[in-house]
């Protein structure tokens, strides 16, 4: 008997999403098929699958371990957050090679379902740097009698969700500094800048309002920029590795001696990258935007405002965004309303109390003297009187002047 080929073997994942691409998060069911297309006639012993998920990082240093001797230092580390092993064919043990133990594929497409859930505890999202990645991944394996086992493995998506939509990651950052330059003995005016954004937490696609101003008392021609990091760090063995990296950026105009720049809204616009990994014991990936000026011969003027990349986007309604936009909007509303020219005089005291009034207090009086005492008819009588009249001018000058002693609310230069 000829023995078939096998001539195809794929994995396949079951997409939860539109894109068909196999994205997931802690908790999914990722499920999917194995696909094995022959040729033929073939026995399998069993086909097995193994679903594993890693974060790990790798860099290497050189040492001098003297004047003439150097070595290489290897600086390893992974966290596992999936393990997972299932057969869909066959049994465990290699072993056994006996024809009751096989399995015949006949020629033709063979689809084997498979499920798995993923953890519930928080998973590292999927990323790939520089000394490190994390990764997950589905790995198939055919073994036959008397040949060497097929092996497939193919990659999906875990990303775990981070909601901007958060008191910490609406509220604002703001910073502000200045410098002064000097050259040997001679000093020029300062420069400073201050800068602020709405909110921390954004996600890919959206671009970040930028509120600047930027004064330049110095004597010379500075530039004001910004611009969005990735800072990459990785951990093994008591030791981290630092990659930072240009995301986005912008230029502002280039701004003179003793000329104000302000930016009312610029916006930067952030471009599809991966989302922030706060969780790893590992791999850490954060994001800043730095506001900076451009000094000639000088170390940059800069501010750094952290920011966090999420996958949950900024909700169109109960937004902070909208909530001050809209008491901005009520705050303008009331400013432009028309005052008139002559504040409207209050009411007279006869227009509040009548005659009718003041008679009836004093009947009441006479009435409650007889219950209540004097004292009661006393409070009384004064109920409807109407009050002192003001006067700026004071009826006592003596008592005060009199003493030599000046008022502790008197200004001394008046």
């Amino acid at each position: 008997m000829v023995l078939g080929k096998v001539k195809s073997f794929t994995v396949n994942y079951d997409c939860l999403n539109d894109s068909n691409v196999p994205v997931f998060s802690s908790g999914d069911s990722v499920s999917g098929r194995v696909i094995i297309e022959v040729t033929g006639e073939i026995r399998v012993k069993s086909l097995n699958i193994h679903a594993k998920g890693f974060a790990k990082v790798r860099w290497t240093e050189s040492r001098n371990a003297g004047s003439n001797t150097a070595y290489t230092q290897n600086y390893t580390e992974e966290v596992e957050y999936l393990n997972h092993s299932d057969i869909l064919i066959g049994h465990e043990r290699d072993e056994d090679n006996s024809e009751e133990s096989l399995t015949t594929l006949h020629s033709g497409r063979h689809e084997y379902a498979f499920s798995l859930e993923l953890p519930q505890t928080p998973l590292a999202t999927s990323f790939e740097g520089k000394h490190g990645s994390v990764r997950y991944w589905v790995k198939a394996e055919l073994h036959r009698p008397w040949l060497l086992p097929m092996k497939v493995k193919k990659e999906f998506t875990v990303f775990e969700h981070i909601d901007i939509n958060t008191p910490l990651l609406l509220s604002p950052q703001a910073g502000t500094k200045d410098k002064t330059l000097c050259c040997w003995f001679c000093t020029s005016g300062p420069i400073s800048l201050s800068a602020k954004i709405e909110r921390k937490g954004y996600t890919p696609g959206e671009s970040i309002q930028i509120f600047a101003e930027i004064e330049n008392c110095s004597s010379r021609m500075v530039v004001p920029k910004a611009a969005v990091y990735q800072t990459q760090t990785f951990y093994a063995k008591g030791k981290m590795k630092e990659v930072k990296q240009l995301v986005a950026n912008l230029r502002g105009e280039s701004l003179s001696s003793g000329k104000t720049e302000t930016w009312s809204g610029k916006m930067l616009k952030i471009p599809p990258v991966s989302p922030s990994i706060l969780d790893c014991n590992v791999i850490r990936v954060e994001y800043s935007l730095m506001v900076y000026v451009d000094i000639p011969g000088a170390m940059n003027l800069s501010l750094n405002l952290p920011l966090v990349i999420g996958t949950i986007p900024l909700h169109p309604f109960g937004s902070r965004t909208s909530s001050v936009s809209s008491q901005c909007s009520m705050t303008m509303n009331w400013l432009g309303m028309s005052l008139p020219e002559r504040p409207e005089a209050p009411p007279s005291y006869a227009e509040i109390v009548t005659e009718e009034h003041r008679r009836t207090g004093h009947e009441l009086a006479a009435t409650r003297d007889e219950f209540e005492g004097p004292l009661f008819a006393y409070i009384q009588e004064f109920r409807f009187q109407p009050p002192p009249l003001y006067s700026e001018i004071d009826p006592n000058p003596d008592q005060v002047s009199g003493t030599g002693e000046r008022r502790p609310d008197t200004c001394p230069s008046r």
